[in-house]
């Protein structure tokens, strides 16, 4: 390796040169990895008593690296999966590093070496038709908040935005005229449109004319104009849920998050009948894998299976 080439260049050429020019990648994933190696900075500074300009690669070794990682799920209460979220932002620098210090090749190959871990996959949470009316009907349109808030999760529920799709809208990305439909910058930067059902489009419409007449503004801005955050959406969502499972004590027993809105945007369309493969199309999906979880997560469909095979008679 070359003497200039330090560990604090590489790690800037990492962000800056690789994923923002080379690769492209989205901000929310050098927002992940910006987070992962915040944590493992501290980490390294923690154990080794050096500010991260000092620390060399060699530091940074698979002991090290493992070492961190359990300390995530040992100490920070970091989830299996949240883990190996981690462990790829890592091994996507260290595949990087390969290539600009062959010198480090064996070190970088036991890192690289690391597995992810296993771990159990819960069936999904979503809400109900029912649960769904509820939460909306929480919402008080009485005031701009109320009324921002409604059009919001009404959108996110038929649309099945993903939060940072929902926070990225704007108005000149919705389309109210014959064919209504709104487009969003996806993961993975691809581009789709949704349709727009009727009610929906009632409420955006009505919406917008609280707004200025500016089409490069956020649909739902925050106080200031400007795009909600993450955690306030997931803020929105939260105050009215508790409302909500005043009049829908099944709300209670779901850990309800942005995300959930998205899972019970698939499970109605699956539950109508529609398609996996339009559902993949509808939700972005990079393959008709990930979308196979709404199979598994619908009781009614198996239900509905079951009710078509024959009922064998038991002889006493």
């Amino acid at each position: 390796m070359s003497a200039n080439i330090t560990f604090p260049v590489l790690l800037e050429t990492f962000f800056t040169g690789w994923l923002l020019q080379q690769k492209c990648v989205s901000p929310h994933t050098i927002a992940s990895y910006r987070d992962t190696f915040c944590l493992l900075l501290r980490y390294a500074q923690k154990q080794l008593h050096k500010t991260p300009e000092k620390l060399s690669l060699s530091e940074l070794n698979a002991s090290m690296i493992v070492a961190f990682l359990d300390y995530l799920q040992q100490e920070r209460g970091t989830s299996a999966r949240s883990r190996n979220v981690r462990l790829a932002a890592i091994h996507s620098f260290f595949r990087y590093v390969a290539l600009q210090a062959p010198s480090h090749s064996g070190m970088i190959e036991q890192i690289l070496a690391i597995l992810s871990m296993r771990y159990v996959r819960h069936p999904i949470e979503f809400l109900t038709h029912d649960e769904i009316e509820t939460l909306l009907t929480s919402i008080d349109q009485k005031t701009w908040f109320g009324r921002r808030d409604r059009a919001m999760l009404l959108l996110a529920i038929q649309t099945g935005f993903r939060v940072s799709e929902l926070i990225g809208l704007y108005w000149k990305d919705t389309f109210f005229g014959t064919g209504a439909h709104v487009c969003c910058l996806g993961k993975g930067r691809k581009s789709r449109c949704t349709p727009l059902r009727k009610d929906t489009v009632t409420a955006l419409l009505s919406w917008k004319h609280e707004q200025e007449d500016f089409l490069d503004i956020p649909v739902f801005p925050n106080m200031r104009g400007l795009q909600l955050s993450r955690d306030g959406v997931a803020y929105i969502l939260a105050k009215y849920v508790a409302i909500a499972e005043k009049y829908c004590p099944s709300m209670q027993k779901k850990r309800i998050s942005p995300h959930v809105l998205r899972h019970s945007a698939a499970m109605e369309l699956l539950q109508s009948g529609v398609d996996c493969a339009v559902i993949a199309l509808w939700l972005g999906h990079e393959s008709m894998d990930t979308t196979q979880i709404y199979l598994h997560a619908s009781l009614k469909i198996k239900q509905q299976a079951l009710d078509k095979t024959k009922t064998r008679s038991l002889s006493t």
